[in-house]
């Protein structure tokens, strides 16, 4: 009797072990699904003064978790969650890194906006492009040894750039194996580095070998300020400029309508690609959002044969839309003009 009294103690407490663990123990897998979606009155102010107009424009994030067995089984069977390794998260970077690199995304973000609102709204301003920041350095770049994630590139052969796409288009009219000389900063201390260009995987043109996002800054009379504590990346762009816009302006624009989106902003006011919008388009609709702005990009030939399931964002947000089976409209939008268009025109 006390034999199989241990036995089912024992059996309970292996249960019980078992249990918490697959609740408890975390694997080297992350899940990601839908996260916050953020009323912007609670993030910007300008000039000390808060947005009291009805309605809202509202940033939609991806929620990111790390993954136990349990929670792994729920998201393969939830339809707006997904579980990715932990490479695909943080594409060989350490968790500090990062956090860096979104930080870096988030600042140069927030430093478009601010632009591209005052340039809407004529006001004066003075904006600086910096360089580059590097985010990633690829394994087989020949710079792998002199730029690390955090430096700045400030020239390339002797060049100096307005934007990242300036810079890209330079490297990339050149040849593969062609050497260049790159002028890089870090800890304000000015270095110069030589190397060969590689062949980008993404695109088969030359290149560097790393990832970038502008390094920027700038200053104008309106005070811009931001409250964005665990928020990173790039893509509430498009909607932070409207949300400046709209302090700066006082036109109303939103009629009273709660509207969210996404959407990374360049210095030209093209507004471009971001991930998991599906995920983002759930987020939204669970806050009650009547509008969403998603991004209208145009997939290049060369990703329609590299992937030919492949859509646009917008593409995809209405997909997500339709299997919620939401009233909230999915609006396509390629530049800030069309956002403003379509704002100028709702009821």
């Amino acid at each position: 009797m006390k034999h199989n009294s241990f036995k089912r103690l024992f059996l309970l407490f292996f249960i019980t072990l078992a249990v918490c663990a697959g609740v408890f123990f975390p694997l080297p897998y992350y899940i990601e699904k839908p996260g916050s979606t953020i009323d912007l009155k609670e993030v910007i102010t300008v000039n000390e003064q808060e947005d009291e107009e009805q309605g809202s424009f509202s940033l939609t994030s991806v929620g990111i978790q790390q993954a136990s067995a349990v929670t792994a089984l729920k998201a393969k069977i939830s339809p707006f969650e997904e579980l990715i390794s932990e490479d695909e998260l943080f594409g060989g970077a350490s968790g500090e890194e990062y956090d860096q690199i979104q930080n870096y995304y988030m600042e140069s973000s927030q430093n478009t906006a601010i632009q591209q609102a005052l340039k809407l709204a004529n006001r004066p301003y003075d904006f600086e492009y910096k360089g580059v920041y590097v985010m990633d350095v690829m394994e087989n770049s020949s710079f792998k040894d002199e730029v690390e994630v955090g430096y700045t590139v400030t020239k390339v052969d002797g060049r100096s750039f307005d934007n990242n796409q300036d810079f890209m288009d330079y490297v990339q009219h050149k040849s593969v194996d062609d050497t260049v000389e790159i002028t890089y900063v870090h800890n304000d201390e000015v270095k110069e580095a030589s190397g060969n260009l590689m062949e980008l995987p993404s695109n088969e043109q030359a290149g560097i070998g790393i990832t970038l996002a502008d390094h920027t800054e700038i200053s104008s009379e309106d005070d811009i300020d931001f409250h964005t504590d665990n928020i990173g990346g790039p893509s509430a762009g498009l909607m932070f400029t409207l949300e400046i816009y709209e302090q700066l302006t006082e036109q109303n624009l939103r009629k009273g309508k709660e509207i969210a989106g996404t959407g990374t902003i360049d210095d030209k006011g093209n507004v471009g690609r971001i991930g998991g919008i599906d995920k983002k388009i759930a987020s939204a609709d669970e806050k009650g959002s009547e509008i969403f702005f998603a991004p209208n990009d145009t997939l290049t030939k060369q990703e329609q044969n590299n992937h030919p399931e492949a859509q646009s964002n917008y593409q995809e947000a209405q997909k997500a839309a339709d299997e919620l089976d939401t009233d909230m409209k999915i609006v396509p939008i390629k530049n800030l003009q069309d956002a403003i268009d379509y704002l100028e025109q709702i009821a």
